[in-house]
């Protein structure tokens, strides 16, 4: 079974460890189809056979290489300056 690419990859040959780059469209043989584990590579040519993740719904956006969106960066909250301290006066009875 050939299925096509969809994207562009870039994978390690596995006998001659030489980086290959496959264009969309390309139908590679099984040694290299076994090393591209993106899924998204791959052109929908209906059901997959091979299912790792949970099914999207429609409309839901996908994430590469994560299971949900990132978590926005809180900022610090600003901590107040310390009190200002009164000097002492000299004791002017010296």
């Amino acid at each position: 079974m050939s299925r096509r690419l969809a994207a562009a990859v870039h994978v390690q040959h596995p006998s001659t460890r030489e980086w290959i780059v496959l264009e969309p469209g390309d139908s590679p043989d099984d040694e290299l189809a076994d090393e591209i584990t993106n899924p998204d590579a791959w052109a929908d040519d209906g059901p997959s056979t091979d299912s790792e993740g949970p099914e999207l719904e429609k409309g839901e956006p996908k994430f590469f290489g994560f299971t949900a969106p990132p978590e926005p960066e809180h900022e610090a909250e600003p901590t107040p300056p310390a009190p200002r301290r009164r000097r002492k006066t000299a004791d002017a009875d010296a």
